[in-house]
């Protein structure tokens, strides 16, 4: 990174003017925080005390001798508050606002994971909610909507564009154009304005340090190989950073949707069809088309369904460093289904997209090897997609009965 917000030329902060003088005093707060080691002090103790930390990791024994190769570990960010690493950022942007003396705060969410720990994190400090999330996600997503509510957030359905996570972050900076004075935008993932991929990766960088110590404690060693899905990049970043200049290789899995000759996919990095450009704010990575138009994205996992990917991926894809790799629909739906009756763990479906590229490899790696896999979120909030997946006879008999109980 030569310039700060800079990643080898990705990232950046391309801003209406309106807007610098709140850009520039978050990056003041960030920075002045960062550099106060009680204000981590402060974030790491709340994480203990309020949201489980540190998670541990779990020895998949059976996973293992099923594929017979590599032991797999797997992180266990389910078990943090709200049932996923979204925690580890909102809870350290919750205390920036504090430090700027704001009351209220606004986030875009697509699978609902980031909504529902904003909401938290707000009820938790006393400040006023709104939640801005796509049509297609309210829908896919609804037992968060739930939640989010019951926590005291306005949820506004976004009805623009796609109807997904990139037309809810556009609700989202057109809210706070407007509210700046009062309100903090808790970006969910590490893509956007300079100084958000810096700020959110430092945050959700807890998860990765704790990794670090935790396999060399249990084996003695480093892994070989390391998973974390990439939608936006918070929790492959939040993985990876501590593990950066060590000899692990790093393993980013995108939404393979239905296929990457389909067009119909989330996959920026490891597809020929991402392209650099700028848009809500940032250079990066961007599927769409030659005129710069954003093209229309497909996953199984609405937390991955993003048109972009954090600049600092970008530059870790360029460099070398972090291989990208993409798994379809089915393979995502098949290694739940194989975690689940393996191990008695829930994967969120986007989390899964790790465990099947994980489930590819497995085989191809001797038995002294080590591979982690970052479960990212819990699985509960996907029941009705994993169940329509699954095709399950008796959850179809229970939502028809319960229309009908509606309807009726």
């Amino acid at each position: 990174m030569k310039t700060r917000g800079y990643y080898e030329g990705f990232g950046g902060a391309y801003l209406p003017e309106i807007l610098i003088a709140t850009f520039d005093e978050l990056d003041e707060t960030f920075q002045q925080a960062k550099n106060d080691p009680n204000f981590w002090q402060e974030y790491t103790n709340i994480m203990a005390t309020y949201s489980c930390r540190p998670t541990p990791l779990t020895f998949a024994g059976n996973l293992s001798r099923h594929f017979a190769g590599a032991r797999i570990y797997i992180k266990r960010e389910d078990l943090n508050h709200t049932g996923a690493h979204k925690a580890n950022n909102v809870m350290g942007q919750g205390l920036l606002v504090k430090r700027m003396g704001k009351t209220r705060v606004i986030a875009e969410t697509g699978a609902g994971q980031h909504g529902v720990a904003t909401a938290t994190m707000a009820a938790r400090f006393g400040f006023k909610c709104t939640i801005y999330m796509g049509e297609v996600d309210v829908q896919r997503q609804r037992p968060n909507v739930f939640w989010m509510e019951r926590l005291g957030a306005e949820v506004v359905t976004v009805r623009d564009g796609t109807r997904i996570l990139k037309d809810a972050i556009n609700e989202s900076f057109r809210d706070w154009v407007t509210n700046m004075d009062t309100t903090h935008y808790v970006l969910g993932t590490a893509c956007g304005p300079h100084p958000f991929p810096e700020m959110v990766s430092f945050f959700q960088s807890i998860v990765g340090g704790e990794a670090r110590g935790q396999i060399l404690e249990i084996e003695g060693k480093l892994p070989a190989r390391i998973y974390a899905c990439v939608g936006g990049g918070s929790n492959a970043l939040g993985m990876f950073k501590h593990f950066i200049e060590d000899p692990v290789e790093l393993v980013g899995v995108e939404a393979g949707g239905k296929g990457l000759a389909s067009g119909q996919h989330a996959s920026r990095l490891s597809s020929q069809d991402g392209s650099v450009g700028v848009a809500q704010g940032y250079k990066t990575y961007f599927l769409q088309d030659e005129d710069g138009q954003m093209k229309e994205t497909h996953s199984v996992a609405a937390g991955l369904d993003y048109v972009g990917v954090s600049p600092i991926l970008a530059h870790l894809a360029e460099s070398g460093r972090v291989r990208f790799e993409a798994t379809t629909d089915q393979e995502v739906v098949d290694a739940l289904a194989l975690t689940i009756q393996k191990e008695g763990l829930i994967p969120a479906l986007e989390s899964a997209h790790a465990f099947a590229q994980a489930f590819k490899e497995a085989s191809s790696l001797s038995e002294t090897d080590i591979i982690l896999i970052n479960q990212s979120g819990r699985g509960d909030k996907d029941i009705f997609t994993v169940a329509d997946a699954f095709g399950d006879p008796g959850w179809q008999e229970f939502i028809k009965n319960k229309a009908e109980e509606y309807h009726g």
